[in-house]
C-alpha cells in the first residue's frame, strides 16, 4: 500500500476520463460529459489538471505503422554495466522501446531496423561489448496488438463504442503541405485548440478546423494517450515470451490481443514465437493470467520477465519513462 500511495493512483473518475481520451484524443468535453454522466465543467477541470500536472499527454501517431523491419531484442548484461548499455540503447533513434528487468540483468528493446546481416547493432556492436553476455534478436512477423491499441478497462462496451469515432481501417487520401504543417503542430499536443494551431501555423482558424476534422475522418490523424500505467493502478508490467505450435499461433495471438491486460501481442521468429506485454494490478493477478487465463491456447511454455523500469517509450515523460543519458566517452561498444 505504501508503494501505491507513493505513486498516487488516480481516482475512478480520472481513470475513466483517461480511458475516454484513449478512445479519441480530441474528444470534445461535452461529448465526454454526456457519455460518462459527468458535468462538463468537471470534465474540463479534471482534464486540464491531468495535462497540466504532466500525468496525461496526448500525442499524435503516424497514420500507418508498418511492423516490417521491427526487431525485439533481449540483451543480457553484467549487473555493474547495466546503466551504460541501457543509456546507449535509449539514445539511439532506431530504438523505440527500452525496458530494464526487475532483476537488473536484462534489457528488452524494440529496434526499428530488421535483424538482417546489415544490422550492425545486432551482429557487431552488441556482441562485441564486454558488458553484454548474450543477445537474442527476434523479427516481428505479425502484430496482433501494439502498445498504441491498448485501452484501460474501466469503460463499459457501450461507453467505449459511443466515444470511439468511426475511422477507416487504413488511411485515405493524400497529405499535402498544409496537412503536414498541422500534423507537425499537433505532434506533441494532439489536443491543441484550433486557435493555438492557427497561431502556430499562420493558417486561418476556419481552415484549421476544417483540415483537422478531415485528417481525423480520413484516418490521417491518430492519437495516443501517454500515461504511467501505475497511476491507473497497474503496478506490474511484464514481458512474456511464449512457445506455441505453428497451428495454434494465430488463435493464441488473437486471444491475447483481446485480453484487457495485454498491451502488446506479437508473433516473432525464434524459439519463443509469441510475445506479450502485460499489465496487472499485482503479482497475484499476473499469476492468474499466466496460470489460468491463457490456458487452453496451446501455449507450451512461458518465460515471464518483470519490468523494473520503462526507460524509453514513445511520447512518455516523467516517472514512467526514466530519461537515459548516453555514457561519456566511447560508450559500451
Amino acid at each position: 500500500m505504501d508503494r501505491e500511495a507513493a505513486i498516487g493512483i488516480l481516482d475512478e473518475r480520472d481513470q475513466r476520463l483517461v480511458a475516454a481520451l484513449q478512445c479519441d484524443g480530441r474528444l470534445a468535453v461535452e461529448r465526454a460529459a454526456d457519455v460518462l454522466g459527468m458535468g462538463a465543467r468537471t470534465v474540463r477541470r479534471r482534464w486540464s489538471a491531468l495535462r497540466a500536472d504532466g500525468i496525461v499527454k496526448v500525442v499524435t501517431l503516424p497514420a500507418h505503422r508498418d511492423p516490417s523491419g521491427v526487431t525485439l531484442l533481449r540483451v543480457k548484461v553484467l549487473r555493474g554495466r547495466l546503466d551504460a548499455v541501457t543509456a546507449a540503447l535509449a539514445a539511439r533513434e532506431d530504438i523505440a522501446f527500452v525496458d530494464v528487468s526487475a532483476a537488473g540483468d536484462e534489457i528488452s528493446a524494440v529496434a526499428l531496423a530488421g535483424p538482417g546481416p546489415r544490422n550492425r547493432l545486432v551482429f557487431e556492436q552488441l556482441p562485441r561489448a564486454t558488458a553484454v553476455t548474450d543477445v537474442t534478436a527476434a523479427a516481428v512477423l505479425h502484430v496482433f496488438r501494439d502498445a498504441f491499441d491498448w485501452r484501460h478497462d474501466v469503460l463499459t462496451p457501450a461507453e467505449r463504442a459511443a466515444l470511439t469515432p468511426e475511422r477507416p481501417s487504413a488511411p485515405e487520401g493524400e497529405v499535402d503541405a498544409t496537412d503536414r504543417l498541422l500534423l507537425d503542430a499537433l505532434a506533441d499536443d494532439a489536443r491543441a485548440p484550433a486557435a493555438a494551431l492557427a497561431a502556430a501555423t499562420g493558417l486561418p482558424d476556419s481552415t484549421v478546423r476544417r483540415r483537422v476534422a478531415a485528417l481525423a475522418g480520413r484516418g490521417r490523424l491518430r492519437t495516443h494517450v501517454v500515461v504511467d500505467a501505475r497511476r491507473l493502478g497497474l503496478m506490474v508490467d511484464a514481458n512474456l515470451w511464449m512457445r506455441v505450435p505453428p497451428d495454434e499461433l494465430d488463435r493464441a495471438g488473437r486471444a491475447l490481443a483481446a485480453h484487457p491486460a495485454v498491451h502488446g501481442a506479437l508473433a516473432t521468429t525464434g524459439p519463443a514465437n509469441l510475445h506479450a506485454a502485460v499489465w496487472a494490478r499485482n503479482l497475484e493477478e499476473l499469476y492468474r493470467f499466466v496460470s489460468a487465463e491463457i490456458s487452453g491456447l496451446g501455449i507450451q511454455s512461458v518465460d515471464t520477465v518483470l519490468v523494473g523500469a520503462a526507460v524509453k517509450r514513445p511520447g512518455a515523460t516523467g516517472a514512467g519513462n526514466r530519461k537515459a543519458r548516453p555514457p561519456s566517452g566511447a560508450g559500451p561498444w
